[in-house]
């Protein structure tokens, strides 16, 4: 379902909109939002809720590991994009979950109408970074 509406948008983001991603802003678009859901000191998973305001999307990247690694998607609330390099992009809504491979460019965020959030799951892995890579450009992103 597309939110456009703040508040209607609150409602239905169950994992909560968190604080404005300052951290990692300049790999975004527009803003976004970061809910950690697990305490780094307790657990090797990393989980987050990211919200997406509308036209809100992050550069392409990659996550890089030598075993195991890749990151998954859990789709909470509204509707996005997500977008593997040479594949056409993926409409997202409530309920879908993508499984990214490690050493996948890709990109994912808002649908220009809607805000949406995604739980982000960091698979653990052996030796595993995040390369931000350039980002998606209006014409890329308004052609969808």
């Amino acid at each position: 379902m597309k939110y456009q509406n703040l508040e209607e948008f609150e409602k239905a983001n169950k994992f909560g909109m968190g604080e404005a991603n300052i951290a990692y802003a300049k790999f975004f678009i527009g803003n976004s939002y970061l809910n950690p859901l697990t305490d780094s000191e307790k657990t090797s998973l990393f989980l987050a809720n990211v919200t997406f305001e509308p036209g809100c999307r992050n550069n392409w990247h990659i996550h890089h590991a030598k075993k195991g690694g890749g990151q998954i998607l859990i789709c909470t609330a509204g509707e996005g994009w997500y977008q593997e390099e040479g594949e056409e992009a993926v409409s997202l809504k409530e309920g879908d979950v993508i499984t990214i491979p490690p050493e996948v460019k890709h990109w994912h965020g808002a649908k220009k109408d809607s805000w949406f959030s995604h739980i982000a799951v960091e698979v653990p892995g052996e030796e595993t970074s995040n390369e931000w890579c350039e980002s998606v450009s209006n014409e890329e992103y308004n052609a969808l």
